[in-house]
């Protein structure tokens, strides 16, 4: 007699798995929790059925529950792979959802673009928004001292293409076996990124403007700062292919979480040259540098 349970096709159909739920409820704890802690930096409040939520521990337990959400559902589908779960149509299939998540990611970045070019196209109409007061008509407004875009911004600018060409080494490195070359190329790529992450939090210390009561900080601190995130994401992710490839889990064959990774590592790259010429190049243009002062 045939097992009833034998499959007869190339799709895995997973357990029964919390991790959707636990999800969503993260995703919520973190979305109000990023309202209430706004709120409680400009000093307001955040009433919902009578709790005050304008307080930072609502957006500290969201980024908890999805954190832990993130290494659960990770290593479960590190084990599927394992177990030989990940056929040639299902590995297709997760690439396909990462290039959709890829996308969306895009589009999320051609928002704070928008948001960006909207503001310094339209002065008038974007400081009359926004509830600031005049600019005088002009971008960057009036009164504001921009980042000079030679000094920190260059060399981050060096420092992510820099990056994208050892994890390229380390890519290849492992497509022909060498495992010394990808260990290297993968360290040097987390260390970059690191790097990368310290000079822009010591250009955000430093800023001659901040991100409140300034249309000009406020799309600038967006959207730089979501890009700043990002990396810190892919550094993490970095750092799991890291360890993975330290314990031989990597081959030549079957490395969809290494490519994974490197895609998304060469989107936040592109991502920055579009910050770099349009926010600090063409978006300072004209403007007196803080640095120099003139």
């Amino acid at each position: 007699m045939a097992d009833a349970h034998h499959k007869n096709h190339d799709y895995h159909i997973i357990d029964p798995s919390p991790w959707p739920l636990v999800a969503a409820i993260g995703t919520f704890l973190l979305c109000f929790g990023g309202v209430g802690y706004m709120r409680y930096l400009s000093g307001g409040s955040f009433n919902i059925l009578g709790l005050n939520l304008a307080q930072p521990w609502l957006l500290l337990i969201g980024f908890a529950v999805i954190i832990y959400v993130m290494f659960g559902w990770w290593s479960d589908t590190i084990k599927e792979g394992r177990e030989g779960h990940h056929t040639p149509v299902v590995s297709l299939h997760l690439r396909y959802g990462m290039i959709m998540f890829i996308a969306s990611e895009v589009m999320f970045f051609v928002a704070w673009f928008w948001a960006f070019f909207d503001a310094s196209l339209f002065t008038g109409e974007a400081i009359q928004a926004a509830r600031v007061e005049a600019t005088g008509g002009t971008w960057p407004p009036e009164g504001i001292a921009v980042v000079d875009p030679w000094h920190f911004p260059l060399y981050n600018t060096i420092i992510l293409l820099l990056s994208g060409t050892t994890l390229t080494w380390a890519h290849h490195a492992l497509i022909h076996g060498d495992r010394r070359g990808l260990l290297q190329g993968l360290t040097l790529t987390v260390l970059l990124g690191l790097l990368f992450t310290g000079v822009q939090a010591y250009e955000y210390y430093e800023a001659p403007f901040a991100f409140k009561n300034s249309i000009y900080g406020a799309t600038f601190f967006m959207a730089t700062g979501f890009h700043g995130f990002h990396v810190i994401v892919g550094t993490i992710f970095l750092i799991v292919c890291l360890i993975r490839a330290a314990r031989g889990s990597f081959t030549a064959e079957r490395h969809f979480g290494l490519e994974a990774a490197a895609w998304y590592w060469h989107f936040v790259d592109v991502v920055w040259l579009f910050l770099f010429f349009t926010i600090y190049i063409w978006g300072g243009w004209g403007a007196p540098l803080a640095e120099t002062g003139h």
